[in-house]
């Protein structure tokens, strides 16, 4: 990372999750076990699961548990609940969301992948060159959630001509 000053800035909030908010909440809890190649840390009566791995935790946000659950979440001080998740979980997605996962060998992930048969729309080995040269792969999770895998990776010969 590349600061102005010499030191890092102090963040004022730390992150502790990112949370994705899906429709069927097993399919994706299934597709990142696969995805992440490790089990689920945790799981909260079907509503959410999380992922904790390397410092960071993917949460996993069942957007039709609150509604089809009312008795079971309690709500004091607003209305953002169990209709708002349904109806995040229900829309289009509008793909302004990307996860951005590295590989240390960028073509045995993308050949585990598509082994696995996690997605359909598995692009091939895509390069890329701004400020040095990028590899990547792209695929969407069961809500359409891009992800990007990008690492090492030795191109055939001939392979981007």
């Amino acid at each position: 990372m590349f600061f102005k000053g010499k030191r890092k800035p102090k963040p004022a909030l730390h992150l502790g999750s990112v949370y994705i908010v899906v429709k069927d909440f097993r399919k994706s809890v299934d597709f990142y076990e696969k995805l992440l190649g490790i089990p689920l840390s945790s799981e909260n009566n079907g509503r959410f699961a999380s992922f904790y791995f390397e410092g960071h935790c993917i949460s996993i946000l069942n957007g039709m548990f609150d509604a089809a659950n009312p008795d079971k979440v309690t709500r004091k001080g607003g209305e953002e609940g169990s209709d708002a998740l349904r109806e995040i979980a229900l829309a289009p997605n509008t793909h302004k969301f990307t996860f951005n996962f590295s590989a240390d060998d960028l073509r045995a992930s993308h050949a585990r992948i598509k082994a696995l048969g996690l997605a359909e729309d598995l692009s091939r080995v895509h390069y890329m060159c701004y400020a040095a040269p990028y590899y990547f792969f792209v695929l969407h999770d069961p809500d359409g959630n891009m992800i990007e895998v990008t690492g090492r990776y030795t191109p055939e010969e001939h392979e981007f001509d």
